[in-house]
């Protein structure tokens, strides 16, 4: 069974930061790498709940691998990124470069 964690993602001038939900998974599960301008994170999640009474004794187990894949845009400082875990949530910083492309230009929506 797989499962897949809900990611947002905010970006500025300077940074973009990816949050990922892994509630009820440990970082020593979680793989996070960059390939190129994509950002891969991929882990396991294993549960296991054990309750025991006198008369019987139950254990659940549930376990599901997952991969996302991020594409980045080119101007970030790969030698820089960051990623810290904290109750359940892995937050990834990506520094830009000082080359990264900073003319966008907004397209406007026409009704028709």
């Amino acid at each position: 069974i797989g499962f897949s964690p809900k990611v947002n993602d905010s970006e500025t001038e300077k940074e973009i930061k990816i949050e990922a939900e892994l509630a009820g998974i440990d970082e020593k599960d979680v793989d996070v790498t960059l390939h190129e301008n994509t950002l891969i994170l991929k882990g396991e999640k294993k549960t296991k709940i054990e309750n025991k009474k006198e008369d019987y004794h139950v254990v659940e187990s549930s376990y599901g691998s997952f991969y996302r894949s991020i594409l980045l845009p080119e101007g970030i400082d790969k030698d820089k990124v960051e990623a810290n875990f904290k109750n359940g949530l892995m937050t990834i910083t990506i520094p830009k470069t000082e080359t990264a492309p900073k003319n966008l230009k907004k397209i406007p929506i026409k009704k028709e």
